[in-house]
């Protein structure tokens, strides 16, 4: 989703952007005011390549709390002038939840900063959400009148706060606002809105969710493509795909194979669509021509298709197609990785590196290949022949170390840390110690089952994710398995 500058794997920036373990364990011995700065520009340039699937908020407070860092810097960033400019959760959204975690630690200064960025800054919903978490009501009561002076009265101001209210992702300080009888010009308004929010949800449940198509093929079709004559154009090969599911019959088949074949953009992709979810006889060949056409869409279409795909015609299919060097070749890896038997374990291997030679350890497409040889490499050494197993784990082994150090993306590493979990032997009393540091809940999780105690910090770091009081249950209900049980790996 973003391009940010990461800095080189093996230095401190680099692991800290990283959130891998050893960047708290060098931050430490490091010189502090160092760390401080390295830690300092992670969070106020969020260094993640998508914010969906990676963690950071909790590993940066953490980090904060043990080099009891000032919060100087995380000031100066949220009430920049840019920030009511431009109010930009990309740019203040790490930020605010690292401040929330270190709320819950108890930091005085975090929770009067989160206050005043809810009553004045730019992205006060996001604030507001973490107060919600964090704050007593005293202090959540008390930020009512400035939250809700952000609205004008007026409709246009009532119909806003209405919207916010609806949008909240806590509604806690909402429902505190609107029985607040200390203000009630704030309750009245809040109750207002809730009321409006209610009646807004019950009139959209009675009007019509929007433009359908005509009942038949030709309609569906039609339709599909005017969506791309709108301003702004609407995608709707996938809805109209499923459209065709209720009105296409064992008639419309040669339309269909038609529209597929030659069809304009979003038709012809609704019917590749269409016709691979419905098992078409043709449906490899039509993906196979759609898979390299210049139109886009159309592509898209196909490779998504395929690699929904999991029967063994389409498997026997991805084989063949795995060494092209294309996007069809690239479908197929990941559709084998995903989907393939044992004996795949070499194709998908030869995938992987194949990836990580063209495209370095961020490529599109490698969590997946790696998810996949670390299901492999497992299957293979619980299988019959152990022998084999462990030669296609130990050939694994070098790629995934690689991808692991080098990987900006905090989900690959995890998942590039349950593969090595699978393949490498020495996973355990390696890498595993570090990620009991790591940004990453599911990682953290898997170095509590794996995590050599030979070393002296393996028990320490267990003890502290126990008694944390922000780490995840999962975590935590995994720490304590493995201390109730003296240490020992699963």
């Amino acid at each position: 989703m973003f391009d940010p500058d990461i800095a080189p794997s093996g230095t401190l920036l680099g692991l800290l952007q990283r959130g891998r373990g050893d960047g708290p364990l060098h931050a430490l011995a490091a010189d502090r005011a160092e760390a401080l700065a390295a830690l300092e520009q992670c969070v106020l340039r969020d260094p993640r390549l998508d914010w969906r699937v990676e963690s950071r908020s909790l590993y940066y407070a953490r980090l904060y709390s043990d080099l009891e860092g000032p919060l100087d810097g995380i000031e100066q960033h949220l009430f920049h002038p840019d920030d009511l400019v431009a109010p930009d959760e990309h740019r203040c959204g790490l930020a605010l939840s690292v401040l929330g975690h270190l709320a819950g630690y108890g930091r005085r200064d975090a929770m009067r900063l989160l206050r005043r960025y809810a009553a004045a800054g730019g992205c006060w919903e996001w604030a507001l959400d973490e107060l919600a978490l964090r704050d007593d009501e005293a202090g959540l009561r008390a930020l009512g009148p400035a939250v809700v002076a952000r609205f004008p009265r007026g409709p246009e101001g009532d119909a806003e706060l209405a919207r916010a209210v609806r949008e909240a992702y806590e509604p806690r300080p909402w429902q505190l606002w609107a029985e607040d009888a200390a203000h009630p010009d704030t309750a009245e308004r809040v109750a207002k809105a809730a009321e409006q929010v209610s009646f807004d949800r019950w009139q959209r449940q009675l009007r019509p969710a929007g433009p359908t198509p005509g009942w038949s093929v030709a309609a569906v079709l039609a339709w599909a493509e005017e969506g791309l004559a709108a301003y702004p154009a609407v995608e709707r090969d996938q809805p109209a795909a499923r459209c065709l599911a209720a009105v296409a019959g064992p008639e419309d088949r040669p339309a269909l194979v038609e529209a597929a074949l030659r069809g304009p953009s979003a038709a012809r992709a609704a019917a590749l669509r269409h016709l691979t979810d419905r098992r078409d006889p043709d449906r490899l060949d039509l993906i196979e021509t759609a898979a390299t056409d210049p139109d886009e869409r159309v592509a898209r279409a196909a490779l998504e298709s395929f690699e929904r795909l999991r029967d063994d015609e389409a498997l026997a299919r991805a084989r063949a197609w795995v060494p092209r060097p294309d996007a069809l070749g690239a479908a197929a890896a990941r559709s084998l990785a995903r989907h393939g038997g044992p004996q795949d374990a070499d194709l998908v291997l030869a995938a992987l590196r194949r990836t990580v030679q063209s495209g370095g350890a961020d490529a599109d497409g490698l969590d997946a290949l790696v998810e996949g040889v670390g299901r492999l490499a497992e299957g293979a050494t619980g299988g019959d022949d152990c022998r084999q197993g462990q030669l296609t784990a130990c050939r694994a082994a070098p790629v995934l170390r690689h991808v692991y150090r080098e990987t900006s993306s905090s989900h690959v590493r995890g998942l590039t840390a349950h593969a090595l979990s699978a393949a490498d032997p020495g996973f355990g009393a390696g890498f595993a110690v570090e990620c009991l540091w790591d940004c990453e809940e599911a990682t953290r999780e898997l170095a509590a089952h794996r995590a050599a105690s030979g070393d002296v910090r393996v028990l320490a770091q267990l003890r502290r994710l126990a008694a944390d009081p922000a780490e995840e249950d999962d975590v935590q209900t995994a720490v304590r398995g493995r201390l109730s049980s003296g240490g020992s790996t699963r």
